[in-house]
């Protein structure tokens, strides 16, 4: 009778998926919260709007691991948190904002409806995508380096903590320098914080519309989360021989950020980097079991929402540009990412350049944000400035 041996890389599908809700939530959900702050959110809002995004990706992640028995991975659209970061509040405030997730919510559900609208997302260039995104990380991204300069005490363990990490294992730099920021916090701040500021609330939000919200927010937050969660998701899931749903995964996702956008979700998607957490032998040896992860993981992010109130209360209670610089050390490997995809296209380079630099300029023309500028640029310059041979 033979027996299954496994290696040092493989796990079992529950400890995976707790891994992978803790690693996933705890990397980037500084970033939500700066972001829903960033566009008009109050903390309480923020703090709702955290809460419902776990909720709806975990019921979302429920339904189909358990239909389709595929370790199918949702998460929150980090870069589009990263986005409404460097957006800022837009005409009619976080009401407007409200309005432009619904209208992102429902392109999602409209992509997997209708082929067409995928295919055409598809045939914008990965490399100006990807410009975009790292245009508006880079603001972010500085915050370490500012904050370090500004407030040594107080980010200087912070950045330490992440160097260190990195030595010993990089996966869990970002959460562990996280839980260092929130120490520094706890610390500093600990006998301000009021126990009713814990408890984690939905605090409900009338949309607005605006055409300025419109073009600034939804528009870019579709396109980035599309391109830098949605299809990648799909890539990475395949490549370890699963196949992806994916109209009714659109449609899912969709549902789920319309549902949540009042309560201040911004957008739920496909998961990239933690896809492989879940697909990936870190599941176990035996691939018909893996999407056992994807439950465990469902189950432990419903827990986490259960913090949401504790999170929010301590990252409103930050001394200096502590979780600032958290935030831009979270991103960091994104941006990395982002600049080498932009880049990797010698063809488009210096049409990518350009909507780099635009995106990271912040400048806003006609009440409409520098991410939708940016893409636009690139879209205009790309022919203009490919190389002729």
């Amino acid at each position: 009778m033979s027996q299954t041996t496994t290696t040092p890389h493989e796990g079992t599908p529950v400890v995976a998926g707790i891994v992978t809700a803790v690693v996933g939530s705890s990397s980037s959900f500084v970033v939500v919260l700066a972001g829903l702050t960033a566009v008009g959110a109050s903390h309480a809002q923020a703090a709702s709007g955290l809460l419902t995004l776990l909720v709806t990706q975990a019921l979302g992640m429920l339904w189909l691991a358990i239909r389709h028995r595929t370790p199918i991975t949702l998460a929150w659209s980090t870069p589009g948190a990263a986005l409404l970061l460097s957006t800022g509040v837009v005409t009619g405030g976080w009401p407007a904002a409200v309005g432009a997730f619904l209208v992102s919510g429902l392109l999602i559900v409209v992509t997997g409806l209708v082929p067409a609208l995928g295919a055409l997302i598809a045939r914008i260039p990965t490399s100006l995508a990807r410009a975009m995104l790292a245009g508006v990380l880079l603001p972010i991204c500085l915050e370490p380096v500012t904050g370090l300069a500004d407030s040594p005490a107080y980010v200087g363990p912070v950045v330490l903590t992440w160097l260190v990490m990195h030595r010993i294992s990089r996966r869990w730099a970002v959460p562990v320098s996280l839980a260092v920021a929130l120490g520094v916090v706890i610390v500093s701040a600990g006998s301000s914080l009021a126990p009713g500021d814990l408890v984690p609330t939905l605090t409900w939000t009338t949309p607005h519309w605006t055409v300025a919200a419109v073009v600034s927010i939804a528009v870019p937050l579709y396109i980035v989360t599309m391109a830098s969660q949605n299809v990648p998701g799909v890539a990475v899931t395949s490549s370890f021989g699963y196949q992806v749903p994916w109209r009714e995964t659109m449609t899912v996702t969709g549902i789920g950020t319309l549902v949540g956008a009042p309560f201040g979700g911004h957008a739920i998607n496909l998961a990239a980097i933690t896809a492989a957490m879940t697909a990936g032998p870190m599941a176990g040896p035996d691939r018909s079991r893996r999407w056992i992860a994807a439950v465990s993981a469902s189950v432990t992010y419903l827990v986490l929402a259960l913090a949401c109130g504790a999170l929010t209360a301590l990252v409103a209670a930050a001394p200096g540009d502590v979780m600032q610089a958290a935030a831009g050390l979270a991103l960091l490997g994104t941006l990395a990412a982002s600049l080498a995809g932009a880049l990797a296209d010698e063809d488009g380079r210096e049409a990518a350049v350009v909507c780099f630099v635009i995106a990271a300029s912040g400048v806003t023309i006609l009440s409409v944000g520098a991410a939708f500028w940016a893409l636009v640029a690139g879209l205009v310059l790309r022919p203009l400035l490919a190389t002729r041979t």
